[in-house]
């Protein structure tokens, strides 16, 4: 219950200061041009895409972080989970990102594996692309490669489906490969784990929108075998409920 107060107080909070913003600031956005690849300023943006609490008293943090212009930026890629108060797992990606065609990034860097709970932390290099897929699906392909020659692949596919320009429904789904079976981190070669949520959210303004949704998580092959050895489950099904935010 104390969770859900506080992303009320959240929520309420970041509307007021949006309101502010509209009422005092908007003379601001005249020097903005229309298009990001028509000028050379550099921005900084931040997206919380996920902020959220789950049943079974677990939390979730997903957000990017970026710096740069209209080509050439540094780029920060952000997910947390928590449950039953202790942080599960932590991970933070650190990547140049270069605009290489029109709505598509290459990005390399950095990925590092905070892992508390199942096993150490491990360091990975990155490459891959995100970009705007026809229809609008929003894609991020990533390519990893760790200590001891290991390999994984991390699909995420996304989509808005407006009811109205308020009330978003957003369905997504992220895939990882692994290369090799690792006990420790509860991974198996092949298709590991998935997850995949559909979350309903109402936009107070542009960057506030708490939303509603559900959230299923998969666990397959030596990944599920690893689970069932530990006596986990190997899927999870939870009701969400979080806000969206960006600066």
């Amino acid at each position: 219950m104390k969770k859900f107060v506080l992303l009320a107080a959240l929520i309420a909070s970041g509307a007021k200061a949006q309101t502010a913003y509209q009422d005092g600031d908007k003379h601001e956005d005249a020097d903005i041009p229309d298009h990001v690849m028509d000028h050379e300023k550099l921005f900084t943006m931040g997206k919380l895409d996920q902020l959220e609490v789950r049943e079974e008293d677990s939390d979730a943090l997903k957000g990017d972080l970026w710096f740069g212009g209209n080509r050439d930026k540094l780029w920060l890629k952000g997910e947390l989970e928590r449950e039953n108060g202790e942080t599960e797992n932590a991970e933070l990606q650190a990547l140049y990102s270069r605009a290489v065609a029109p709505f598509w990034d290459l990005q390399m860097g950095l990925r590092h594996d905070f892992r508390l709970e199942d096993g150490p932390s491990k360091n990975w290099a990155a490459i891959g692309f995100q970009g705007l897929a026809p229809y609008f699906f929003e894609v991020d392909a990533t390519l990893f490669v760790g200590e001891g020659g290991d390999s994984a692949m991390r699909l995420e596919a996304e989509y808005e489906l407006l009811f109205t320009q308020r009330l978003i429904l957003s369905p997504e789904i992220e895939l990882d490969f692994y290369g090799q079976n690792d006990p420790a981190t509860n991974t198996g070669s092949g298709l590991s784990d998935m997850e995949a949520g559909l979350r309903l959210r109402y936009e107070i303004t542009r960057q506030f929108a708490p939303y509603i949704g559900v959230h299923y998580e998969k666990k397959f092959g030596e990944a599920a075998g690893f689970a069932r050895a530990k006596g986990e489950s190997v899927s999870d099904t939870t009701w969400v409920l979080g806000l969206r935010t960006w600066f």
